[in-house]
This record gives C-alpha cells, structure tokens and sequence, in this order.
C-alpha cells in the first residue's frame, strides 16, 4: 500500500506545474495584452494578468459578436448577385 501511495505522489509530482513555469506562462499573457504592452518593464502580479487577460477575451468576443451582427446587416441588405456580394463572398472564403 505504502508503495502506490509513493508511485502516486511521484506521478503527481510530475505533472504539476512549477512556480517557473507559472511565471513563464504569466509572463507569456501579459505580452499578448495589448495594455501590457505599454507598460513594458513594470511589475504587474500574476492575478492581475489573469484578470485583464480574462477582460481582453471578454472584449474580443464581444467585438467578433459585433462585427458577425454588422456583417448579417450587411448581407440582409445587399443584392446576392451584386459584385459587393462577390467581393463579401470572397473575403469570407
């Protein structure tokens, strides 16, 4: 018994996850927020990251939201044959 139990903690070692790693990984997300960008040096804790990050996606999704509801409009709108329409059809393609 006493040897799963090690086998077990020895698996579960390895699979998680280090502080360096947790860092890196912050590190990662807060290059691909655009705020962050500006910020460029300045110490910003690994939960604000995740809460802009979350905030970032949160906007993105609401901008692909807005531009699939323009984008209906606009097809509600226009003549299929048209060549707007072609061009419309050629971008989404």
């Amino acid at each position: 018994m006493s040897s799963r139990r090690s086998r077990s903690r020895r698996s579960s070692n390895s699979s998680r996850i280090t502080e360096e790693q947790i860092v890196e990984l912050v590190s990662k997300l807060q290059d691909l927020l655009p705020e962050a960008r500006s910020r460029n040096s300045e110490r910003v804790s690994a939960s604000r990251v995740l809460q802009d990050t979350c905030n970032y996606i949160r906007d993105l999704q609401q901008e692909v939201d807005d531009l699939s509801e323009r984008l209906a409009d606009l097809l509600a709108t226009t003549d299929m044959t048209s060549a707007q329409a072609a061009i419309i059809r050629s971008l989404l393609m």
